[in-house]
């Protein structure tokens, strides 16, 4: 969050109006692990590249990377946008692409589309059909050029959300007056691991083995250290290059497992960030070969888990006397504590133990420079009287959405009664 300053200028609704933002990340850029294998002659193919190397020979695989590559901009005005959204399970992205006549600047401008949600868990098949509404628009690293990424939410052919449409209640939150007066900033650290393709097993560790401690890893370098860094570096330069609002990147404390954050985001921009950041990292480890995993406990025993830690202020905040403002909202969370970790993402229970800088999922608590608080509050908030505060409880696989909406529901919102708070205050000892 250190890396965490100011929010973008360029907000999740539109794409830039230049399209010279440098060439889309060729295929060649991210698998060059992949292609130093086949060159080693590897004897299991994980994508489609390394099955045409064993296939036929390299002039084949040239002739396709060609292909990928072309910029067809100066040959015709159509684009291609790749429609993406949340699958049955809350978790998984799907996505499907369509021409579209022309470049776009919005997406307002993009017709809705549908889907068979049968096939994703979202629908029966007898009335299977599903609405994509276009919501925010990306440059597409892949494809480059014009080319678009759409984030979209979903709904039923009569115009209602679907339950696992997440990103309406979280708009209808951000729209609120209140809300949109106090200006919410959001700085999510999204942590993942990633996972060998046919053991499923971390990256860099032995099969069915385990490496060193934890200690050398976190942050840092060497081939026996750093599991990923291609993985990483590519996918910051994807969300950099697609207008994703990525502030950092780095590795994390477990082996193999890998952390960025984005931000600061304001409202429902935030979740749209880190749903299309999440999609661009499912594509680049597909290409690698590699298995991304959002599991907050990939490896039990004493191995750290991936949390997605939220940082999070509002415009009382960041302004003179805003500790006050930050301690009245870390008191409307330690009443909602229940609600918040119900919804903060599936098997969190295996993280968040007291262990591994983390609080007790059971129990609320709070403090300055804290990592096993379940919110902390830094030094320079502390010194300077006004700033963020991080909830720390979030796991890996949490719906930003969700997040982020409750957590302005709860401090901007939420009106508990004098009574509750004068108890809760004395249960976390805290003045306000």
């Amino acid at each position: 969050m250190a890396q965490i300053l100011a929010p973008s200028t360029q907000w999740q609704m539109r794409v830039p109006k230049s399209s010279t933002l440098g060439s889309p990340i060729a295929t060649k850029m991210w698998s060059s692990l992949l292609l130093k294998r086949n060159m080693h002659g590897a004897a299991k193919a994980t994508g489609k590249f390394r099955v045409l190397a064993l296939q036929s020979d390299n002039s084949t695989v040239n002739r396709v990377e060609q292909l990928l590559n072309m910029d067809v901009t100066p040959y015709t005005d159509k684009i291609i946008a790749e429609y993406i959204w949340i699958g049955g399970s809350g978790l998984d992205t799907r996505s499907k692409s369509r021409t579209i006549s022309k470049p776009v600047q919005h997406p307002s401008e993009l017709p809705k589309w549908n889907y068979d949600g049968s096939s994703t868990g979202q629908a029966p098949g007898e009335d299977s059909e599903v609405i994509l509404y276009p919501q925010a628009i990306f440059k597409d690293p892949f494809r480059g050029g014009n080319n678009i990424l759409v984030i979209c939410d979903t709904y039923t052919p009569a115009g209602e959300p679907i339950p696992t449409n997440k990103r309406h209640k979280a708009a209808e939150i951000f729209s609120n007056k209140k809300v949109v007066d106090e200006v919410p900033w959001f700085g999510i650290e999204q942590e993942y691991t990633l996972l060998q393709q046919n053991v499923k097993w971390p990256l860099g560790w032995p099969v069915g083995g385990y490496p060193g401690p934890q200690g050398p890893y976190y942050c840092g370098a060497g081939a026996d250290k750093s599991f990923g860094r291609d993985i990483s570096d590519a996918h910051y330069k994807a969300c950099l290059y697609a207008g994703i609002n990525i502030s950092g990147t780095n590795g994390e404390v477990m082996p193999g497992q890998w952390e960025y954050q984005v931000g600061p985001s304001v409202g429902i921009e935030a979740g749209d960030h880190i749903w299309c950041s999440r999609y661009i990292l499912e594509r680049i480890t597909e290409q690698a070969g590699v298995v991304l995993s959002l599991d907050p406990k990939p490896i039990e025993g004493d191995w750290n888990g991936a949390g997605c830690h939220t940082n999070y202020s509002t415009k009382s905040m960041r302004e003179e006397g805003g500790f006050e403002v930050i301690k009245k909202a870390i008191l409307n969370l330690s009443l909602r504590h229940k609600e918040h970790i119900s919804a903060y993402g599936e098997g969190n229970e295996r993280r968040l133990t007291g262990k591994h800088e983390t609080a007790s999922i059971n129990t609320f608590s709070w403090g300055v420079a804290n990592r096993g608080c379940s919110i902390r509050v830094g030094r320079d908030t502390e010194k300077n009287g006004k700033g963020y505060l991080e909830d720390r409880r979030p796991a890996s696989n949490m719906d930003p959405y969700v997040v982020t909406g409750l957590l302005a529901e709860t401090t901007i919102l939420y009106e508990p009664t004098l009574e509750a708070e004068a108890l809760a205050a004395q249960k976390i000892a805290l003045k306000v």
